[in-house]
Parts: C-alpha cells; structure tokens; sequence
C-alpha cells in the first residue's frame, strides 16, 4: 500500500512539472533577474525626472481574468501573473523577465519601464493613457524609435492572433495592436469580458485602483481623482458569513483548522467608532477573506479601549504640557500648522544607577581621549607679544616693506585656550523595531543604550554642551520623546539610569522629533549646532505616515533645521538605507554602519570628526 501511494506522488510531480513547463509562455533560458539591474534601472528613473523618493522594487502577481488556452486551463497557471505599475510613492517592476526568446530584449523591456514610469502621471485611462505616455517618450527621445519598435514587434509575434479569438476578443486584441504600432491613434477600445492577454510594454493601474482583473478600460474619472474611492469599486474579496456563536458553548468549541491559519478572531464593536485614524479600507485590503456575522447589538453607555497604550499608572512621567507642531503634506505642498501632538516624558522606571561595569574600560579610554579637547588651545598669529616669533608673519612683513607697503602688524605667536562653542543633541530612536536582535546576546535597544551611555562619558569629559533624547510614536496624536539629559543639566547617575530604563515601541514619526529637537537646539547661544539622529529604518508611523508620506516630511523637518543654523546628520544600521536617507539628508548627511555593535564606540568618534575644526 506504501508503495502504491509513493508511485502515485512521483508519478503526481512529474505530471505537474510536465504540465506546468509545457503550459508556461516564458522563455526561461533568456530570464533576467529585476535584482541584478535593480541599480541601473533606479538611475536610469531618476535621470529622466522620476521622484527621488520612489524606489524600483518587486511587483506581486495580481489576478487577472485572461482567456487561456486548454493546456493551460489543466495546468492551473497564468492565473495570477506580475505586472509593471506605477503611482507617486512606488514603482514596482516582474521580478524576472522572460518574455521574449533573447535575454537582451527582456533586459531592454526592464529599461523601456523604468523609462515610461518616469514620465507617467496619475492615471486615469489605462489604454489612452499608456499611449499618451509613449508618444511622449518618443518625441523627447526620438532614438529610443528603433528601439520601442523592436520591442513592439516582438511582442506581437508573441500575442496571440485575432482570428483566432472570439469577436469581442479579437476587435479588443485588433485595437491593442494598433495602439502599440501607431501610439495615441485608438481613443476607444472594445469591450470584452476577459481581460487582453498582458501588454508587457504597458503600465497598469496602482496595485488595489482601477482594471487590473478584467479587459474593461475605464473612461475618464474612473480609478482617478474624480472617483473618491476607486478601491471599493474594484477590490474583489472573497466572503463568508457566519451565525454568531461568541460566548456560547464554552472555551473548547472551536473548528481545529483554524490552527492553522493566519487569522485572528476578534469581537469588536465598530458602530460608534468616529476615530479619523481608523482606515477601514486599508485594513480590508489586507485581508484575503471578509467574515460577516448577522448580529449588531447596541449597548447603553461604552468604554473605548486604545490596546496599543498603557495605562496611566504604567505608562512613563509626562512632563509638562503637550506641544502642537506642524507636519508637512507633499501632495498638498503645505504645512500643516498645529498637526502634530508632542508629549515629552521621563521612564516611569528610571533609577539611578552607575555606569555598567562592562563599559567602564571603553569609557575610561574616551574619557582621555576627549578630555583634550576640553583644554583645547590654540595658536594666534600676528600678536604684538608672545612666546615664540611668527616667522609667517615675518616674511609677510619683510617682502610689504621692500615694495613699501610695510603695515605695523604683530610679529610673534601666542597660545590661548578656548572654549568650543557648540551645542550638540543626540536623538535615539526608539521604535519597536529596535527589539530585534543582532545576535545571540545583543538587540538593537541595547547597542543603542550602549550608545548613548558612552556618547556621554566622552562628552562629559569634553565639556561640550549636549543632550540626549529618544522618541517613537503611535500616530500623530501621540508623539513621544524621553527627555534623558536636557541642556544645562548635569551629566549623573540619575541620567545613566534613564537611559538604562529606555524601552522599545511604537513607530517611528521622524519629522516632529526632529523639529522639536531643532527647536532645542535653536535656543542653544552656541554658534555650532549638531543634531545626531540614529535609527535603524524608514520614518514610520499607523496612518499616513508610511512610505513616501513620511519620506518627504522628514526631509523637510531637515531643510527646516538647516535653515535654522543647525546641522542634522543621521547614523543608521539600516543596510537599505542607501535608497532613501540621500534624499532625506543628502548625499554628505548620514553615514551607515556595517557592524551596528560597532555603534557605541564609532559615535563618539564620528562626533569627534564632525566638529574638528
């Protein structure tokens, strides 16, 4: 019987692997790999005007209505197939390209995308659109001709033939290829209820907006700003609905395949729930199947719970009142006034506490290492008096007084010292990401309290006016900063045990941190003003604030700072961080570290660089 059923699985797998190689329409001998011109393709966007912000990444397959063949149809494939598509905060391109017999042509595919997304707009007709956008090319670049008509040409020989298709298919199909030929000659398209099979030289419509499971191009508004939710109108998802049984029949009554499942059985009441920050939407389009019970019950009186937030009594020390700061909104290209709310604490579990032992031999060499620069004495040239002759001067005055032009100037060095001005604040970030681990022993939060601690010993030691602060947030209603030490104030026991007590959570609002720590650092009568922020990722937060949102608000709360006299750098252990903080901090304003356990001994001396004179 054992035997039996092991022939009947490899006789299973080869059946699937025979059908599914002989159904497939890629070439996979010339397959090109997104990852391999990742780069290039990044430069090649940006260069002909492309938003810095967005990045090139992997498109997911999409489901697709397309009328496949019987071979296929048995084999169960090219039901769910990538597409290229564009909108303002992504791009997102196949993740391998095998649609033509020759790897150069899959490659020169890759380049004609990144190319037409660089010059697309909002879309709002994907087929008038996508001719519009061509034209477009073409005329700015008239020697990609050549080029898009190779591609056109063989992309063709690839589709299949109208005649061989039904009438609706084949008018749509005759209509598709004379768009491709001849860009913007076809204003109206036929109707049909599958969906053409892909037009690989085209962009689609944003992931979740507009036709992406049918042939039907919608006509102007429809997937567009005219349309106020194109999502409702065109997500598909699959339901259920289900009799309430919640609180009947015990603890043990539950279906045992549920186990094994990603999903989460939750009763909540959404009647009364006015929050402006709940976006059902996009909570449903992360869902694969929507479970509908029949019950709605309505109850006197309520208690609305935040689960994210502790209570008061275990939540950390608020100090003083809230603040209301501004939030930039780059597709209104206005700032917000008053959008933020910012509250500053102290950890509720803070005592105070000694520098670890581990650390006392690190902190003991910076300390000698910084002390130097507390006595920091310098040479003054061209003094009346001194301890040793300007022999620069010297000369000066010597080759003045033969072309007499001799000046009455000072002739000897003296040595002062001086007293560094410059104020500096070092902001941590807190978020729950900084709970991973790099290895075995050490998470993220914990090289960063390591980090801070030495920061400052080192500056202590210097004498340098510093401060140290931490922040996360839970939407813009709840920014918080850790007020560690503030300026002015003495660098003790009761400072390392606020930093020893930090905790990580939350997400990451980096643009009002950043304000409030410039508006710090503006009070400061130093005439250096240095912001250090270190993180571990992208500026994050529930609602808004993530993706491109966030991006172009933290790179204004920058040009905020810099326009204040204050210099912002960023340190990050976020290896991806190369896409995102140039446009943020430009290319001279962050640096990122391979080996973050390096962190707590590379700060202080990338502080040290940055303020040499």
């Amino acid at each position: 019987m054992a035997f039996s059923i092991e022939v009947e699985e490899w006789a299973g797998s080869v059946w699937h692997r025979f059908i599914t190689r002989h159904a497939a329409p890629d070439f996979t001998h010339a397959q090109v790999q997104l990852s391999d011109l990742q780069r290039s393709l990044a430069l090649l966007y940006h260069a002909l005007g492309g938003s810095s912000a967005v990045q090139i990444q992997a498109a997911q397959p999409r489901e697709l209505l397309l009328r496949r063949s019987l071979l296929q149809q048995i084999a169960g494939t090219c039901q769910q197939m990538p597409v290229a598509w564009c909108d303002a905060q992504n791009m997102r391109l196949p993740p391998s390209l095998a649609v033509f017999p020759h790897a150069e042509l899959n490659r020169e595919l890759y380049r004609w995308l990144a190319m037409l997304a660089a010059v697309s707009d909002g879309m709002r007709h994907w087929g008038r659109d996508n001719q519009r956008w061509v034209c477009e090319l073409l005329q700015r670049y008239p020697a990609m001709r050549p080029r898009y008509q190779r591609l056109v040409e063989a992309h063709l020989r690839l589709r299949p033939a109208p005649d061989s298709l039904p009438p609706a298919s084949a008018a749509l199909e005759r209509d598709l290829r004379q768009a491709l030929r001849e860009p913007g000659s076809v204003t109206h398209f036929a109707h049909d209820e599958h969906a053409p099979w892909p037009l690989s030289l085209w962009l689609y419509p944003a992931q979740g907006q507009g036709p992406g499971a049918s042939s039907e191009l919608p006509e102007e508004g429809e997937g567009s700003a005219a349309n106020p939710n194109p999502t409702q109108r065109s997500l598909r998802k699959r339901a259920s609905r289900i009799d309430d049984s919640s609180g009947k029949g015990g603890l043990l009554l539950f279906r045992l395949e549920n186990l094994f499942s990603w999903s989460e059985h939750v009763q909540l009441d959404r009647c009364n729930d006015d929050s402006e920050d709940l976006d059902a939407a996009r909570v449903a389009e992360d869902l694969d199947e929507l479970t509908l019970s029949r019950q709605r019950t309505r109850k006197g009186g309520g208690l609305r719970l935040d689960l994210d937030l502790p209570s008061a009594e275990q939540d950390d020390l608020p100090l003083g009142e809230g603040l209301l700061l501004p939030e930039w909104d780059y597709r209104q290209a206005a700032l917000h006034e008053r959008h933020v709310s910012l509250q500053m604490y102290h950890p509720r579990a803070a005592e105070a506490q000694t520098l670890p032992a581990r650390l006392a031999p690190p902190a003991r060499q910076l300390r000698r290492q910084f002390e130097v620069l507390r006595n920091d004495r310098q040479w003054l040239r061209q003094q009346p008096q001194g301890s040793e002759p300007d022999l620069s001067a010297w000369l000066d005055f010597q080759v003045q007084r033969r072309q007499g032009k001799a000046s009455e100037k000072g002739l000897f060095l003296e040595q002062r010292s001086t007293r560094r001005e410059l104020a500096c604040l070092l902001l941590a970030d807190l978020s729950m990401s900084t709970e991973s681990h790099l290895n075995d022993q050490q998470r993220v939060i914990d090289v960063i309290v390591d980090s801070l601690l030495l920061f400052a010993e080192a500056l202590s030691a210097a004498g340098d006016d510093f401060a140290l602060y931490g922040f996360s947030s839970l939407r813009r209603q709840q920014v918080r900063m850790q007020e560690l030490k503030r300026f002015g104030q003495r660098y003790d026991d009761q400072s390392r045990g606020r930093i020893l007590a930090l905790r990580p959570g939350y997400y990451t609002r980096m643009g009002a941190a950043i304000r409030q720590a410039t508006r710090l650092l503006g009070e400061r009568p130093q005439s250096q003003r240095l912001l250090l922020l270190v993180t571990d990722g992208k500026p994050n937060d529930l609602d808004l604030y993530e993706g491109r949102y966030g991006v172009e608000d933290t790179r204004e709360a920058v040009l905020e700072a810099r326009r204040a006299g204050v210099l912002p750098f960023c340190i990050t252990i976020d290896q991806e961080a190369g896409d995102y903080l140039p446009y943020m901090f430009g290319a001279g304003g962050y640096t990122l570290i391979d080996k973050p356990q390096h962190l707590p001994l590379y700060l202080p001396q990338l502080y040290r660089q940055l303020t040499r004179r």
